[in-house]
């Protein structure tokens, strides 16, 4: 097992068009692993583009993940856009050229790695066709490859697949020149840019009246994600989400704000129904929480909150 990279602290998180961003992988897990947020992956797979089950990165942060990492010095937020504009115009003719030449250096190693693998893959295929030729029957190949991986660029020239002379794998390897670059998009400003740095001002991140309830389950531990899914605004996991299941359905509320005694009446009624606790709160007095100094231990005693099931179901 590898060692886990070390993440320097405070690191920065891109803010571009409204969101909160992660690129980094390790950083992602880090985060996870060390102050217990998830985030929500929003990016699309490059092999399969078209579907929204298995995303990667970036990671989107909710605004109140956002500024309790800031709060705890853990983080800081680069507003990318403001980033990139301040700093293009210093970038030298050099630069630009040297950046431009790694861009298409990693766009030449993809291409060659991705014409590699489907070589192997069709050669693979060839081999298994031409082995069930011999008696007399083609097998179904596995539904994870394609047809058209097994059939190599010769049959359009009406040559025949099985031809028993053909021993070397379909796609010959390529030099660096005949191999066509895949476009490479850089996900933030840096490079070419030096890596932003702390302010020296504080940061105050906007965070919707329920920030106060999610800083007091996050202090006891808790995992929190978005929770629009069941109509709630936090799911509440007792440990990693990939472990354990939600216990709690959680709304944050001002201590003075009216509510519909028939929200109260379904929140418990769908909480109890998948088996979870409707969980309600919010810092009393009717306050909010303007910095890290309020999330010690003494001032997380003045969020309350209360667990309602619905009795009979």
């Amino acid at each position: 097992m590898t060692d886990s990279p070390n993440i320097p602290e405070p690191f920065p998180i891109i803010f571009v068009s409204k969101r909160y961003l992660l690129y980094d992988i390790d950083v992602i897990t880090y985060i996870r692993r060390e102050h217990h947020i998830c985030g929500v992956l929003i990016g699309s797979l490059p092999q399969i583009p078209q579907q929204n089950v298995f995303l990667g990165v970036p990671l989107e942060l909710m605004s109140e993940e956002v500024r309790l990492l800031v709060d705890k010095g853990a983080a800081f937020v680069v507003n990318d856009a403001s980033l990139h504009r301040a700093r293009l115009p210093a970038l030298t003719r050099a630069e630009r050229s040297a950046f431009a030449k790694n861009l298409l250096t990693q766009g030449t190693e993809a291409a060659r790695t991705a014409h590699q693998q489907a070589g192997q893959r069709q050669e693979k295929a060839l081999r298994r066709l031409k082995a069930d030729g011999k008696s007399g029957k083609v097998a179904a190949l596995p539904i994870d490859e394609k047809i058209t991986d097994a059939v190599p660029d010769e049959c359009d020239k009406g040559e025949s697949f099985q031809d028993s002379s053909t021993s070397a794998p379909i796609q010959p390897e390529l030099s660096a020149e005949e191999v066509l670059a895949f476009g490479i998009t850089p996900t933030t400003s840096y490079p070419p840019f030096p890596a932003p740095s702390k302010p020296t001002s504080p940061q105050f991140v906007e965070a919707p009246n329920s920030y106060a309830i999610y800083a007091h389950l996050h202090s006891k531990d808790y995992y929190l994600s978005p929770g629009l899914r069941f109509g709630c605004q936090y799911l509440v996991y007792p440990g990693d989400p990939l472990r354990f299941h939600s216990h709690f359905l959680a709304v944050g509320k001002a201590w003075n704000e009216e509510f519909e005694l028939l929200d109260l009446v379904g929140g418990g009624r769908l909480g109890t129904g998948v088996k979870k606790g409707f969980l309600i709160g919010g810092l009393e007095g009717g306050d909010t929480l303007k910095s890290d100094e309020e999330l010690s231990d003494k001032a997380g005693q003045r969020v309350r909150t209360f667990c309602i099931e619905w009795a009979g179901m």
